[in-house]
């Protein structure tokens, strides 16, 4: 446990936070209004079959910040970020820089993976509520073009419907999902073979894994969350 006591390498989690989250803004920018666009565009004609139209920025909204916005959002961010730490800490491994750290009396875990699992841990929650944003302006859009909706009467509702229990839960579970980006393309990395062959597997793999595991630890939280703040 000496890896999570003080001094921190604030240096270098700040230098990842912007390497890992900062350069992942324009996908997910794009990827937040089009969550919100689609959703909306795919959701309206059968809430106008039950002539539930009107609740259309209720449904959008909820679905945006309880699921869609941070399950997608991290699916992304594994894809980009677990990948490259994977690549980079198993080429770091084959050309034998981190053995020369431990040779220097440099805790390589500690400035490689514990950095990098809090920089991930951290900058993802921040990535969805960015992304929650967009996502409600793509859906407020996609309803101004379809159905004239005023911005006022869009946000009133938007307002309206977003709880305390809808937030936390979204955001908590994002918190998660970055540690499990963080610690499964830097395990690999770390752990990878000797050869290119180990560092083109740490890299794949930790996609894999990463996105596996988001998938299924969202099943579990989605639970947790249900039980814990039920919708009323």
């Amino acid at each position: 446990m000496n890896v999570l006591k003080p001094p921190y390498e604030i240096k270098e989690i700040s230098k990842h936070m912007y390497e890992l989250g900062v350069k992942t803004f324009p996908i997910v920018s794009v990827t937040g209004v089009i969550i919100g666009v689609v959703l909306t565009l795919q959701s309206l004609p059968i809430m106008i079959k039950f002539g539930a139209e009107a609740f259309l920025p209720y449904m959008v909204t909820l679905s945006v910040i309880r699921e869609l916005g941070p399950v997608l959002t991290a699916l992304i961010f594994a894809g980009r970020v677990s990948s490259g730490i994977g690549a980079e800490l198993g080429s770091m491994r084959v050309t034998e820089q981190i053995d020369a750290m431990e040779v220097s009396a440099i805790d390589p875990f500690r400035f490689l993976v514990v950095t990098r699992v809090i920089a991930t841990t951290m900058i993802l929650p921040l990535l969805t509520v960015y992304v929650d944003f967009l996502a409600i302006g793509g859906g407020f859009f996609a309803s101004y073009i379809s159905m004239n909706t005023t911005y006022d009467l869009y946000m009133s509702q938007v307002v309206e419907v977003v709880k305390f229990g809808d937030i936390i839960p979204g955001i908590g579970k994002t918190i998660v999902f970055g540690f499990i980006v963080g610690i499964t393309g830097s395990f690999l990395g770390y752990t990878a073979d000797k050869g290119t062959e180990g560092v083109g597997k740490a890299s794949t793999t930790s996609v894999v894994y990463s996105s596996l595991l988001i998938l299924i630890f969202d099943m579990i939280l989605v639970q947790v969350a249900l039980w814990l703040w039920p919708v009323n």
